[in-house]
């Protein structure tokens, strides 16, 4: 805790704090889980009722709702919940609508994301062909990168349309956009390729400049970057750095931090944001809030890690799957 001049003390957990213009009443993020209980890419009752009882809970400032498949060849699983066509907005926007009437004041993100070599389709694509544990995956041409762009446009739309107050692109734990953005995963020779950061980067950086285009300059836009993969040959901490200095400069308003082609885990690390490193670094190199997650069990160690610089935001996931009412 911060002493202030009189003596006082100060939390960082519970401040204010704004992403592009939207507030956010505390610096405690329930960061995007999968629930894994959809039926044919719809809202069911069961996620509703998950997320009322999280979105109970006062001491969270942000929801990120589960990742949502952008395409129908994107999907990770057949449980997976969709934002691929027009028809899935009416489900979502009940399931945002019971999150802010549940706890007023609390704000909901979408997080859009494409699987990629992971993908249940048989059809698989990444950006180079290869097998990511799911089967064999072929390499995207460049019109079907453009496709995939113009799809996140869309649902990041159909976000916006379902009262969602912001959405993320998902580009971590070895997923497409992560896939392009590693070392270990592109080895294309194209504008898109493995020769420099900025390539590999690319499907983002124009992904991120048509959202903002299409959802105005005052909505937030955020990127969960697996920015560095704690991986011989792959991305370090300095590529990380590099990368969300690229899309800050794109227009993107907020970078949650997590693994690259690790996924969700560092090897011999439990401690309370084991990213952490990453994240300051980045942290110091922009402008914009940094979210990170991982490891992070209670309030307590939120306000360390907020105390020591870590980042502007803490996400508290695992916890709170298991007891939402977490404080």
């Amino acid at each position: 805790m911060d002493t202030t001049s009189n003596g006082t003390t100060t939390t960082l957990w519970n401040q204010t704090i704004l992403i592009n213009r939207t507030e956010l009443r505390s610096r405690i993020v329930m960061p995007p889980m999968a629930t894994n209980q959809s039926v044919a890419g719809h809202v069911e009752p069961a996620h509703i009722e998950h997320y009322r009882a999280r979105a109970a809970n006062g001491e969270l400032g942000l929801i990120i709702t589960e990742h949502l498949a952008p395409t129908a060849v994107g999907r990770l699983t057949a449980t997976q919940l969709s934002i691929a066509d027009d028809d899935d907005v009416e489900g979502l926007a009940e399931l945002v609508a019971v999150i802010h009437g549940t706890s007023p004041g609390i704000k909901v993100f979408a997080q859009l994301n494409h699987a990629g070599a992971m993908a249940l389709s048989p059809d698989r694509v990444a950006p180079s062909a290869g097998d990511l544990g799911k089967g064999p995956a072929r390499a995207l041409t460049v019109g079907e990168i453009e496709a995939i762009e113009v799809a996140f446009v869309a649902s990041a739309m159909r976000a916006k349309a379902a009262g969602y107050d912001g959405v993320e692109i998902h580009s971590a734990h070895g997923y497409l956009l992560n896939q392009f953005l590693s070392p270990l995963t592109n080895h294309r020779d194209d504008a898109y390729g493995s020769r420099s950061c900025g390539s590999r980067l690319r499907i983002h950086l124009e992904t991120v400049a048509a959202i903002r285009d299409a959802v105005g300059e005052d909505y937030p836009v955020a990127v969960r970057l697996g920015g560095c993969d704690y991986l011989e040959g792959g991305n370090t901490i300095a590529d990380a750095v590099e990368a969300a200095q690229l899309l800050e400069a794109a227009g993107v308003d907020l970078l949650d931090l997590s693994g690259g082609i690790c996924r969700y885990t560092r090897e011999g690390h439990t401690e309370p944001g084991y990213f952490g490193d990453m994240s300051r670094a980045v942290k110091e190199a922009v402008d914009v809030p940094v979210l990170v997650t991982g490891g992070v069990q209670t309030l307590g160690q939120a306000e360390d890690l907020l105390q020591e610089g870590v980042a502007d935001l803490i996400g508290i996931g695992r916890a709170l799957l298991h007891d939402p009412h977490l404080a």
